[in-house]
This record gives structure tokens, sequence and C-alpha cells, in this order.
């Protein structure tokens, strides 16, 4: 957890940020769209604070040790798990397995949602794909 404590002044500047999900007085959440948005960027060679700056995050508000540990963290998890790894999984881990068996209904919403990210994933790599296309030399 980060020694850097937001203000209530600081909370209202950050909570209007359409790239910030939640904010405490401790800590930040980010959205799924920033955190994909930022993987793609530093990709192509921009640092974080190019990136936080560009989306209207603040660098100096956050802070470096902020910045640096949420990059790190994301590139990891979006080269181990890829797309998937950089969802906020909180909302679908409680923490406790599952007692009870899934009805019919309940498969058939996870398997959709499961589907949706499948497909987001795929156009985000079809996306990448062409970009990398583009940069390559033709011979």
């Amino acid at each position: 957890m980060s020694v850097n404590i937001f203000s209530e002044s600081d909370i209202k500047i950050l909570s209007k940020n359409k790239y910030i999900k939640n904010v405490s007085h401790k800590g930040i959440t980010y959205t799924d769209e920033f955190k994909r948005l930022f993987v793609a960027e530093q990709e192509k060679g921009k640092t974080p604070r190019q990136i936080f700056e560009e989306c209207g995050i603040s660098f100096d508000l956050i802070g470096e040790s902020r910045v640096r540990n949420c990059a790190y963290r994301w590139k990891n998890n979006y080269r181990n798990d890829g797309i998937l790894g950089l969802s906020d999984s909180r909302k679908l881990n409680s923490g406790r397995t599952r007692d009870k068996e899934l009805t019919d209904k309940e498969k058939i919403e996870k398997l959709e949602i499961q589907n949706k990210l499948l497909k987001a994933e795929n156009e985000l790599l079809k996306k990448v794909d062409l970009m990398e296309r583009r940069l390559m030399p033709k011979e």
C-alpha cells in the first residue's frame, strides 16, 4: 500500500477521469480499458509517465512509485495471462469456492461473458498485428 494518501480535493480531481473507476484516500482502481490502453502504448515505446499524462492522470498527483508499480504489475499480468490478466478479477473471485452447482442459465451466462472477452482479445490482437504489419519494411 502506498504512503501517498489522497486528500478530498485529490479524490475529486481523480474521480472525474474516465480511466479511473474508483478512488479512496489510499488507493486507485483503474478501468480495464485504461490497463489495455496502457499496455498497448507501452509496447509502442511510450513511458509510463507519458501514458498517464496523455490520459489526463497527473503523474505528480499519483506519484512515481504508484505508476511504476502499476506498470510492472500490468505488464506481468499481460505477459502471463494476455488481455484477461488485465481485467479486474475481484468482482469475479470472492475468495470462496462455489459449493452449489450452477444452473443451466448461469452456465450459459458465464460462457457468454467468456465468449465476449475472447472476442475482445481477438480484436485487440488483430489491431496489434495490423499495426505491426504497417511498421515492417516492405520487401
